[in-house]
């Protein structure tokens, strides 16, 4: 069967500060600019998730769409919508929660739920003109 690519949007809001806690104030403002303001600052975020696999010849899907929608719901929005990713979301306790790294988080968060005979990819938008794809390591 041929290989297709499916593709699931979402969107959730966050504050953040970028910041590295071994600097000075001086040299986070240095490196991350306003993103490194003590009092934090947010983003709509845009996501989108890809799956490349065969088509399933019984269904015709390469994944239901609408699981994918409820997984995403449920390991990414429930999770980081309208949160203080630094001081709320574990995963960013010890990490700085740049697009980046944000978009590992949430390949991680979903892949341990996606079939493995699937490749798993992830477009995170921080803003219309930024944006990282992470497909594993």
């Amino acid at each position: 069967m041929p290989k297709v690519t499916v593709h699931r949007k979402a969107h959730f809001n966050a504050a953040h500060r970028l910041f590295n806690p071994k600097w000075s104030n001086e040299k986070n403002y240095e490196v991350f600019g306003k993103c490194s303001n003590p009092n934090y600052h947010g983003h709509n975020y845009e996501l989108i998730v890809s799956l490349t696999g065969e088509i399933d010849q019984e269904t015709g899907y390469v994944y239901d769409l609408g699981k994918l929608k409820d997984l995403i719901k449920l390991k990414v929005e429930d999770t980081l919508d309208h949160k203080n990713l630094n001081i709320e979301v574990e995963e960013f306790k010890n990490v700085n929660p740049t697009v980046e790294n944000i978009s590992v988080v949430i390949y991680n968060k979903l892949r341990v739920s996606i079939p493995e005979k699937l490749d798993l990819e992830v477009t995170l938008y921080e803003t219309p003109r930024n944006y990282v794809t992470y497909r594993g390591a």
